[in-house]
């Protein structure tokens, strides 16, 4: 505590909050001079998708896999395509069908594993991806679900913008089987743009690799920001230095949020697959 503020180390921004402050994600909050997880069992998105939606091309392909969202998130991209929850916070929420905006709905960890084992039994799910926003805003409540899922033997899956501080993440991987992590670009100024941490990303993906997680990345396409061969050149080299193995996923850009550039070229995207391709086995395209 200093001056009587908290400061939440969940992420890079490590955020100094006064009693009743809002972390930076919107999903954290100082309430009583507590730290406190402001969408700890609050879902804005359940939905039972291909497991290739995640997209995770070479973790259990062709089954499916029940996929939940909340709110907030700790980058500030201009191109969120989710950014209905992302940039959404405590005052935009209304609770099932109380009143208007975005609608959430209670579910503890207990009863999104019951969820989770009936969508198993009726339609083959093999778990839960904590997705559609940053699911690691709302850390303890997808801590505290894993455990349970795992338990229950069923898997547990993050689609996250990786950037978690390296202990909470330490702490998780044990419980996880599979992420897809958002390697946004493959330059600081890149992150800078997005208030991210571009080493932290690194670190993360390696350390995910390394507990022995499957691990895939994406990176959206932007024309302009992170589209150059030789941009994409160190990016490939860089994961084969980890594995050649780790697969790729080089996904179109559309104009969406603050960000009204002409969507990506279809062009622009196979010709950085070529490029990465000299380095990595697998590289797929999507979006297109």
């Amino acid at each position: 505590m200093l001056d009587n503020k908290l400061t939440c180390r969940l992420c890079h921004h490590a955020c100094q909050l006064s009693d009743g402050d809002t972390g930076f994600c919107r999903a954290r909050g100082n309430r009583g001079g507590r730290l406190a997880s402001l969408s700890y069992g609050l879902l804005t998105s359940v939905a039972l998708d291909p497991i290739e939606k995640k997209p995770l091309y070479h973790f259990y392909p062709g089954s499916r896999i029940l996929s939940v969202g909340s709110f907030g998130c700790n980058l500030a991209c201009p191109f969120c395509q989710n950014y209905s929850i992302s940039q959404a916070g405590e005052t935009d929420l209304c609770y099932e069908d109380e009143g208007a905006g975005l609608r959430v709905y209670r579910l503890p960890p207990e009863d999104l594993v019951e969820l989770a084992l009936d969508t198993q039994e009726r339609h083959g799910n093999i778990g839960v991806a904590f997705t559609y926003n940053e699911p690691l805003m709302n850390y303890e409540y997808v801590r505290d679900s894993a455990r349970l899922l795992k338990e229950a033997g069923l898997k547990v899956v993050l689609v996250t913008n990786g950037t978690l501080s390296t202990g909470p993440l330490g702490r998780l991987l044990p419980l996880v089987d599979a992420l897809n992590i958002d390697l946004k670009g493959f330059t600081p100024e890149f992150y800078q743009w997005v208030r991210g941490d571009f080493e932290l990303v690194r670190t993360n993906i390696r350390a995910a690799h390394e507990a022995g997680c499957h691990v895939e990345v994406t990176t959206l396409v932007i024309p302009g920001h992170n589209d150059s061969p030789e941009e994409m050149e160190r990016e490939a080299e860089w994961l084969a230095s980890l594995s050649p193995e780790i697969p790729l996923h080089l996904s179109r850009y559309f104009p969406r949020f603050h960000l009204h550039e002409p969507a990506t070229p279809v062009e622009t995207l196979v010709r950085l697959q070529g490029i990465a391709e000299k380095h990595l086995r697998y590289v797929h395209l999507g979006n297109v």
